[in-house]
């Protein structure tokens, strides 16, 4: 190896005189020795002398500049290196000195003002990173999480309770192994050809059953399961989509479901992803009322509604079943754009003539008024009641404007639209231009479980009369069970020409693994403990394991009146969110998901009540 090569220190490439290779044999040598003795001099400074870790950071990351000064040294060739050499250990030293007065300054700190320091260090580390270029952070603020109780419940005492409850469970597992295992990734999954299924609602959003899931998983204790979900969400649930989506079932299965996770589990990853998705979803509202879209691209933001909602309307259930939600993204973001958002529907509603007291489904977002004066708490309708009540209940029942907006519309449902049966059944009609439509769908059922859990909250001498009536609207919707061959429900039956609780319209006859009967059973048997709700919740369990699971999952069935089932091969998210978890809390006691500290959202997505606390800090989640 040539000589010049080790003396980068001595070496000066503006010298127009000799090179290196002119030296003498001895000047070389003596030229060796000295360097010899420099390097072992710094190298004994820095590993002898007290801080060497921090000595060591101020040698190698200050390299540059030492180099610098040796090399712009006077032309003086041999007198010129040992004054840089004190050059350098002075530097050295100084080094040290300083990153001992560090030490002892950080010393002398608390450990809350060095935690401080630490984060305020990461914080400036991220915004410098983000103004060059960088990606940007998620700035959501810490918010101390509370475990609301019971998230998880133990075994039920009685024996035939807890082998029910075991089996539901067991369900799950093959619906949720079926899924992972045919069709992991995709929104749905069919059970029958084994592969996955997607639809138009979600656009190219993906993983619908996987996020709808997440809290039965949690709650049925298959924590295995949770864990290969939580890691699917956080490495491929993506919202940055060039596609259109349904606002209402992103918002109630995907942010719904996000939350709902969080909340349970106190994993930061549901938190962001809920609050990303909320903040695309906030385009909508950009309208002449603020009354949202229904269809909303989240690239675009550019939003419209269903060309056969009436004249482009907004539908009631879908711009009504928002609240929840968004009032708690306010609460995880900290940014109140989200509930402004929802309160503003109701200052549009609330300034409108209601005809008879109800609720048209068609709203015009462009002109504020009704559409066609259709109305009904099926389909079209029915979670906007829903969340008038939960609204109040998830407030604390500090929310009284959502509270007296309920029962009111409560009371005009059954001046209205309830009616009897010459039998004796009660059943909710739909409401069109004046003219009662004597048909009450599948949807329709979740109300007996919506009166039973408002009841309590309205005046004393009607509690009793509304749990009268939840209970007679759960009969029917049993009694629309039991008079099928396959002894589940139709997605609507009627009760006209001698013919009551049966679908008579083809097109009516189908079952989708729909919940709302099963909810209703759950709500009914929490508030009454009639055991024949759990009976009842027993039959629909054994008539999903005889004609609805296959081998690969479970299917809806195109027609519940045949004698054998023709299955449609799609195994709804809605039936791992919905049906099986209402089911299992059927089957748990009552402190499992406690209705004084959970409510459901329309997807079955339990968010915990928003208290009020005692040091005045708003919306502390217990």
């Amino acid at each position: 190896m040539p000589v010049a090569t080790l003396l980068p220190f001595t070496a000066t490439p503006n010298r127009k005189s000799a090179s290196p290779t002119s030296f003498r044999l001895t000047e070389k040598f003596i030229l060796l020795l000295v360097f010899s003795a420099f390097i072992t001099l710094c190298f004994g400074a820095i590993f002898f002398l007290p801080d060497s870790s921090k000595l060591l950071s101020g040698v190698f990351f200050h390299s540059s500049a030492v180099e610098t000064n040796t090399r712009t040294g006077p032309d003086g060739g041999d007198s010129g290196s040992a004054g840089n050499d004190e050059r350098v250990l002075a530097k050295i030293r100084k080094d040290h000195e300083k990153a001992l007065l560090e030490a002892k300054d950080t010393l002398q700190k608390r450990p809350d003002e060095i935690k401080q320091d630490i984060l305020n260090d990461k914080e400036k580390v991220a915004v410098d990173s983000a103004g060059q270029g960088g990606k940007q952070v998620n700035n959501l603020p810490f918010v101390e999480y509370h475990r609301p109780p019971g998230a998880t419940g133990h075994e039920p005492l009685d024996p035939e309770t807890r082998d029910r409850r075991t089996k539901v469970r067991e369900m799950m597992k093959h619906a949720w192994d079926s899924y992972r295992r045919f069709a992991w990734g995709s929104n749905e999954l069919r059970p029958v050809s084994k592969q996955g299924h997607s639809s138009n609602l979600f656009g190219s959003i993906k993983g619908a059953t996987i996020v709808d899931a997440l809290d039965t998983l949690y709650i049925m204790e298959m924590f295995e399961e949770f864990d290969v979900a939580t890691e699917w969400v956080e490495k491929n649930l993506d919202f940055n989509v060039n596609a259109e989506v349904s606002v209402f079932e992103v918002n109630i299965r995907f942010v719904g479901g996000l939350l709902s996770a969080y909340y349970l589990s106190g994993k930061e990853v549901f938190r962001r992803k809920a609050v990303e998705l909320g903040e695309k979803l906030l385009p909508a509202f950009k309208t002449p009322t603020g009354i949202p879209w229904a269809l909303l691209n989240l690239k675009s933001g550019i939003g419209r509604n269903w060309p056969w909602a009436s004249g482009g309307s907004s539908i009631l259930a879908e711009y009504g079943t928002l609240h929840l939600e968004f009032m708690h993204l306010s609460k995880l973001s900290g940014n109140p754009e989200f509930a402004q958002k929802v309160m503003n529907i109701r200052k549009v509603l609330n300034r409108l003539d209601k005809p008879q007291g109800l609720y048209p489904n068609y709203l015009n977002p462009n002109s504020g008024q009704w559409g066609q004066h259709h109305v009904s708490v099926g389909g079209l309708g029915d979670s906007f009641y829903e969340y008038l009540l939960k609204a109040w209940l998830m407030s604390d029942k500090t929310d009284e404007e959502g509270k007296k907006m309920y029962y009111d519309a409560l009371q005009a449902i059954e001046t209205n639209l309830m009616r009897k049966s010459s039998n004796g059944l009660t059943y909710i009609a739909e409401w069109k231009g004046g003219l009662l439509e004597h048909k009450m769908g599948h949807l329709t059922c979740f109300a007996g479980g919506m009166i039973a859990l408002g009841a309590d909250g309205a005046p004393s001498d009607k509690t009793g009369h509304q749990m009268e009536q939840a209970a007679e609207i759960a009969r029917t919707c049993h009694e629309s069970y039991a008079r099928t061959a396959l002894k589940l429900g139709p997605e609507a039956f009627r009760f006209d020409g001698g013919v009551e609780a049966i679908a008579t319209r083809q097109n009516e006859k189908y079952f989708i693994l729909r919940p709302e009967v099963i909810e209703t059973y759950m709500y009914m048997w929490r508030f009454t403990h009639d055991p024949k709700y759990r009976e009842w919740g027993w039959e629909a369990v054994q008539a999903l394991e005889q004609h609805c699971k296959v081998e690969g999952g479970y299917s809806g069935i195109r027609d519940v009146y045949a004698s054998t089932p023709n299955h449609d091969d799609v195994q709804q998210s809605f039936y791992l969110a919905e049906t099986l978890k209402y089911l299992y809390l059927l089957f748990s006691d009552d402190d499992h998901l406690p209705f004084d500290h959970w409510v459901f959202n329309t997807e079955a997505h339990p968010l915990p009540v928003i208290r009020k606390d005692k040091t005045d800090r708003p919306n502390e989640v217990e």
